[in-house]
């Protein structure tokens, strides 16, 4: 059963409503619902302590709705604080990346103003690398020792070519222990991370705006990238972050984080940029070469829920050599280290999908999961500007080594009009990555009860999240047994939704002779491109082979799903490359329908999760090439389709 919406204004207001439950409009002001109903509390709807909802004032903040909103933040933000940022001249404050996701404009490195286009964020954590956090920042400073030091002295240039040099210098005194041992001095780390936490305090506004106190765990050994953002519930935070120096093992951190909280201090790990790791991320062997076993999978499980999907540096769901027959796997692909430009060779264990599987295959070798990860997007950004993925306003992420479409390899070099062998080599070969393949990604999405950091803490523990490759795209997703038969018509459709299964993130167990039913939900970004189709990726074990398979599940423009492809028709939604202008006219406001899986098996444990696709348009590089009166850039792919990704829901077969 499907269905969409028509477009428009109207149409896209309608369907938001209904998506979240609750009759409100687009914006960031909503109307409060009800009071909980039984039917959200049989999903799981987090219930605040009592002395926490004692001492708040009021009991529900404005935009309370018992059935959940849609929050988009950004939850990986490099600042000043930064040793690379401040390197890449960036000298933008944690306030500063505030005041740009409040909405506000801040100068960029490179000399011009940014600002958001698709309006201000609702929550954003400042994520400083932990280690050596806040060094550079004050070897900057002519007043203090650090900057009198001999390694200080010339890391610091507005060239770009001098900056490259200064950071591989940086990089390579960290990879091989000569940095200076002042730049470790444990008082210049407490600074930054107390600017940090009072940063967070200052701009945090419950119901409105959402700050999350965080840091980067910057792990890479031999390169391989296993850097991991650290986020606390609140503001009871330890005295310094646990860091890569401690150790590069993220084994070590996750015990840190055990200690931590039973001191009361509660706090999760996301892993980033898993494409980077060269199969190390997702391994199946441990860093001290030990199996995996049941204590690891549900130490790593318990302090890991989630990972994030997308960001600049590439999108990490799957591989075209993991997925050959999933026709959109070559999706903003970057296939080097993170930092330089060797070659990414170990595919398996670099990507989400195939951890997913990876997973249901532990999960019945040792009886726990140690890969069972949520989705979120975030960008990534060192220029201090959360959220900026905006294709059209595009201006990367390392601060002056990036902020021209020139030194990202967008246009010809030296102010040419033509692409020669030179000038396609730009920003493939630098010393930071080919930055011709960063992409305008991502946002992370939640449904919470309200904009608060409790709310949206819980949303992320219990994986209520969805990624974004930059759009608002507000996705849903249940698994079910007694849906209504009417449930996509229905005024109440998220709370039956809920009543009656659960949401993205969770679990979903057999019911005896029966195969459940999923329900889709998407509804476009008013300000981005029309929606296309609709998917849903599966995943199985089947003779203890892991599987997978991409069901297209709702399509735009009236089509109906060839039952023998699983495909949608393509709808023929083009773009203008001389304009940038998208087909008006092609695709829908909404997809929404309940599916069942022709496949099921209830013996098979599996995880299914929702990827919605729109309409093509202009990527970024192409964006910049049409503002420079040149032609694209003819290596990079002139045109992408953006994308949201659900979390998994999970079928358990047993107990």
């Amino acid at each position: 059963m499907t269905g969409s919406r028509p477009r428009g204004a109207m149409a896209a207001s309608t369907a938001l409503a209904l998506l979240i439950g609750a009759g409100v409009a687009y914006g960031a002001t909503r109307v409060a619902g009800s009071e909980p109903a039984p039917a959200a509390k049989a999903a799981g709807t987090a219930a605040k302590p009592a002395a926490a909802s004692a001492a708040a004032t009021p009991q529900h903040l404005p935009g309370y709705n018992p059935d959940r909103n849609a929050y988009f933040g950004d939850l990986h933000v490099h600042t000043y604080l930064s040793n690379d940022a401040y390197i890449f001249n960036v000298r933008r404050t944690p306030d500063d990346a505030y005041r740009f996701a409040k909405g506000e404009p801040i100068g960029h490195a490179a000399g011009y103003q940014i600002r958001l286009a698709g309006g201000p964020l609702d929550f954003v954590a400042v994520t400083d690398h932990s280690e050596y956090m806040g060094a550079i920042r004050e070897a900057g400073d002519p007043n203090t020792p650090l900057s009198k030091l001999p390694f200080s002295q010339g890391l610091f240039s507005p060239d770009p070519a001098k900056i490259m040099e200064a950071f591989r210098a940086f990089v390579r005194g960290r990879q091989d222990g000569t940095l200076p041992k002042e730049f470790q001095n444990p008082a210049i780390i407490s600074r930054a991370w107390s600017e940090v936490q009072q940063a967070a305090a200052r701009n945090y506004q419950p119901g409105k705006f959402t700050t999350l106190v965080g840091y980067e765990f910057t792990s890479a050994p031999d390169g391989r990238n296993l850097h991991r953002n650290v986020i606390f519930r609140g503001a009871n935070v330890p005295g310094a972050p646990y860091s890569a120096t401690a150790s590069a093992d993220p084994e070590n951190l996750w015990r840190a984080m055990d200690a931590w909280r039973g001191r009361g201090i509660e706090a999760l790990a996301i892993p980033h940029n898993s494409n980077g790791s060269d199969g190390l991320m997702f391994d199946t062997t441990r860093m001290n070469g030990e199996p995996i076993d049941r204590a690891y999978a549900e130490l790593r499980a318990r302090n890991e829920p989630l990972v994030e999907l997308t960001q600049i540096k590439g999108t990490s769901e799957t591989h075209p050599s993991l997925s050959p027959n999933d026709e959109w796997a070559n999706f903003e692909i970057m296939e080097t280290y993170i930092g330089h430009a060797k070659a990414v060779t170990k595919f398996q264990g670099s990507y989400v999908r195939r951890a997913l599987e990876d997973g249901l295959l532990y999960r019945e070798k040792v009886g726990a999961n140690p890969f069972k990860l949520g989705f979120i997007g975030s960008s990534d950004t060192h220029n201090a500007a959360p959220g900026s993925v905006e294709e059209p306003n595009y201006f990367s992420k390392v601060g002056r080594a990036d902020g021209t479409p020139e030194l990202r390899g967008s246009i010809p070099a030296g102010g040419t009009k033509t692409w020669d062998a030179a000038s396609l080599e730009v920003g493939k070969a630098g010393s930071t990555a080919p930055l011709a393949t960063w992409g305008a990604s991502g946002l992370a999405g939640v449904w919470a009860e309200e904009n608060d950091r409790e709310s949206i803490f819980a949303a992320l523990r219990r994986r209520e999240t969805f990624a974004t490759s930059g759009p608002r795209i507000r996705v849903r997703f249940f698994g079910g047994y007694d849906f209504p038969a009417d449930l996509l018509t229905r005024s109440d459709t998220v709370r039956q939704a809920y009543a009656h299964g659960v949401p993205m993130g969770g679990d979903l167990a057999a019911a005896k002779g029966r195969a459940p039913k999923f329900l889709v939900w998407a509804v476009r970004d008013p300000k981005a491109g029309y929606l296309q189709r609709a998917q849903i990726v599966k995943g199985w074990i089947e003779n203890g082979v892991a599987k997978e398979k991409v069901f297209d599940v709702a399509c735009s423009d009236g089509m109906k799903v060839d039952p023998k492809t699983a495909r949608c028709p393509d709808n023929g939604a083009s773009v203008n490359l001389k304009t940038c202008e998208p087909d008006r006219f092609k695709g829908d406001v909404e997809l929404r329908t309940v599916w069942t899986d022709p496949g099921f098996d209830p013996k098979q444990r599996a995880f299914y999760y929702v990827r919605v696709l729109e309409n093509p348009s202009c990527r970024w590089s192409t964006w910049d090439a049409l503002r420079n009166g040149t032609p694209p850039n003819p290596t990079l792919a002139p045109t992408i389709m953006e994308r949201a990704w659900s979390s998994p829901i999970w079928f358990e077969p047993t107990a």
